[in-house]
């Protein structure tokens, strides 16, 4: 199985950069093959150009090659994990930036005969998400946590109904201790190293 462990966070000492290099730990434990698309590290850049926007809906909807470069990996990943902050009661700009840039028609989905879309990543059994969270989890659902709501419901759309969505939070993180940080980090490993 091939995971694509997705990374957003733009600091380098990041709590976030702890949870994917256990995410990644757990899943080559299980034997999986991981590829880490971490989005600040190398710069991906957030925002969809004029040029991308205008070949979106023709037969070349990716002009980038860093852009082409993840799609292929999407195209080929069978586990997408994402592992982010969640700000603003959702993703980080470089995250919704990847999901507009990547995930475009051919790759996320595709038109059948009669003009409807269809899933274009059938080959996807899980999505993952791993993310923090400055609120408790009371305050999280009164606003609907936005973020997993893009991941576990329109991404998922892309890949069809075998894929099960996970969902693995550290809520009200500013008051967690050493010891909550370091036992969520040993749960994401865990369930990583037990993903099938």
């Amino acid at each position: 199985m091939l995971a694509a462990v997705v990374l957003a966070h733009p600091s380098p000492d990041a709590y976030c950069r702890v949870l994917a290099r256990r995410a990644v730990t757990g899943l080559r434990a299980a034997g999986h093959d991981v590829e880490l698309l971490d989005l600040s590290a190398s710069g991906f850049v957030t925002a969809m150009s004029s040029t991308e926007r205008a070949a979106y809906h023709g037969d070349q909807p990716i002009v980038d090659p860093q852009v082409a470069h993840h799609a292929d990996i999407v195209r080929r990943a069978d586990a997408l994990v994402f592992v982010y902050p969640t700000w603003w009661s959702g993703l980080p700009a470089v995250l919704k930036g990847w999901l507009d840039r990547v995930m475009v028609p051919g790759v996320a989905f595709v038109f059948d005969d009669a003009g409807k879309v269809r899933p274009g990543l059938g080959q996807v059994r899980h999505i993952i998400g791993i993310s923090t969270y400055g609120s408790p989890r009371s305050y999280v659902r009164v606003v609907n946590d936005n973020g997993r709501r893009i991941l576990t419901r329109a991404v998922r759309l892309s890949c069809g109904v075998r894929a099960r969505p996970r969902w693995l939070g550290l809520y009200s993180i500013d008051t967690s201790s050493v010891g909550d940080r370091d036992d969520f980090a040993a749960r994401v490993e865990r369930e990583m190293a037990a993903l099938r």
